[in-house]
């Protein structure tokens, strides 16, 4: 569904990404691991358009998506829920899924969607009229998720989901993701606790200093010793 070939991505003189390949395939979960700093969130952002790539060709469903503005990438299905959540705090929870369904692609199924939506996460139901800065911040990640599942993607890319939420709605928002990707949903997961996106993922790569050093299966890269001292303290 999604494939990269040699990407470089700098931001001035610096470099964030170097020959970067990887491909994600279709209903597949595809973790990218890696320290902070590793170039994660800057793969994320080149591929929603957010920052424009030096090289290399990124190709969702065999067209290149890679000169193409956000808003364009998001109308072609592919979503992002990003790190921090950013969801609108001054609007209502149901506003903000409306804002989920704008793009051209996702007009016509509002309706169902939000149904979608609330039936996963029946608390965002519950809150509808509720601002969403007063939210938690679980349920603020819930609505993240929500307004992407607004847009009707067919390619989700999480990053840092489970960040600054207690172990409990990790575990949610994590079978949130897993119940998605079990209904058809594509998933690129770039998630700070390397061992449960591994446990999630049937294909991973490690990314160190904006290069690709490392790639297999979930459970291959769970029990490599390399990947395991390096980021599981093992």
């Amino acid at each position: 569904m999604l494939r990269i070939e040699n990407l470089d991505l700098y931001y001035g003189d610096a470099e964030a990404l170097s020959n970067v390949s990887l491909e994600v395939p279709q209903g597949a979960i595809v973790a990218i691991v890696g320290a902070n700093g590793a170039g994660k969130t800057s793969l994320i952002r080149a591929i929603a358009g957010i920052e424009r790539a030096a090289a290399g060709s990124i190709a969702f469903k065999r067209a290149e998506i890679s000169r193409l503005p956000p808003h364009r990438i998001c109308d072609l299905g592919i979503g992002q829920v990003a790190e921090g959540r950013q969801i609108f705090p001054n609007l209502s929870v149901l506003e903000n899924l409306e804002v989920g369904a704008m793009l051209p692609r996702a007009r016509q199924h509002a309706k169902a969607s939000l149904e979608e939506v609330f039936a996963m996460f029946p608390r965002l139901k519950q809150r509808a009229s509720q601002s969403a800065g007063t939210l938690s911040g679980g349920e603020q990640q819930m609505l993240a998720i929500g307004r992407c599942l607004m847009a009707k993607p067919e390619l989700i890319m999480f990053d840092e989901p489970s960040l600054g939420l207690s172990p409990l709605v990790v575990q949610e928002v994590l079978h949130a993701i897993r119940s998605l990707n079990e209904r058809g949903m594509t998933v690129l997961l770039v998630e700070q606790n390397v061992a449960v996106s591994l446990r999630l993922s049937q294909l991973a790569y490690v990314l160190e200093n904006g290069r690709i050093v490392m790639s297999g299966s979930g459970a291959q890269l769970l029990h490599d010793e390399r990947v395991r001292r390096a980021y599981l303290g093992l």
